[in-house]
């Protein structure tokens, strides 16, 4: 375990290898689950403030359920999400030319149309993110949809931590990044000298 400011981080962070691979996916994680992508507080206003520029990128089933359940939903423990298409895959969701899902909020930041890139807690995946009065607790989410990203890391060498290199400084800074690295490079120089 790891300790940076308010935030306590899953040694699986640093140890795990992983790198999305879309082709053998397919972008499962935009289908599979419950629910759609958990949205923080913050979001939900640039949900609102980004949809008019997004809509065009979604596909007439994701309007559809965005007009059927709203930009957002909440569900009963009182945490948000996104919307889905029949108990499937993110209303946000469109498919490729490959049948590969990717994000229709990502894809309108991608050209140009607004700065907000997509949930941040689709940017961090696999990290979860559970937030405490005192702190944020950070853990990697086993999933077996993800089985080749794990495959696909290994072969690259990339733990977690790398892979979401950007992420997670959008969400706790470039210092607290930096900060990780170090602690993450101690414990494997201590490790090899015992």
């Amino acid at each position: 375990m790891i300790l940076i400011d308010n935030t306590v981080i899953s040694d699986d962070i640093a140890d795990q290898y992983f790198v999305c691979d879309l082709l053998k996916c397919k972008g499962a994680c935009c289908v599979e689950g419950d629910l759609g992508a958990p949205l923080a507080t913050d979001e939900l206003t640039k949900l609102e403030e980004v949809y008019e520029q997004v809509k065009p990128y979604l596909s007439e089933d994701g309007i559809k359920a965005v007009e059927e359940q709203g930009l957002y939903v909440e569900d009963w423990e009182g945490d948000y999400s996104t919307p889905v298409i029949e108990g499937r895959e993110c209303a946000y969701a469109i498919y490729d030319q490959k049948g590969i899902l990717k994000c229709g909020i990502e894809q309108a930041y991608l050209d140009g149309k607004i700065t907000w890139k997509k949930p941040l807690s689709c940017h961090l995946y696999p990290i979860r993110v559970t937030k405490y009065d005192q702190y944020d607790a950070l853990n990697y989410d086993r999933w077996h949809i993800c089985s080749p990203a794990c495959e696909h890391g290994a072969a690259l060498k990339v733990p977690v931590y790398k892979f979401l290199k950007d992420p997670l400084i959008r969400a706790y800074g470039e210092a607290w990044y930096e900060e990780l690295c170090r602690e993450i490079q101690d414990k494997l120089e201590a490790n090899q000298t015992n």
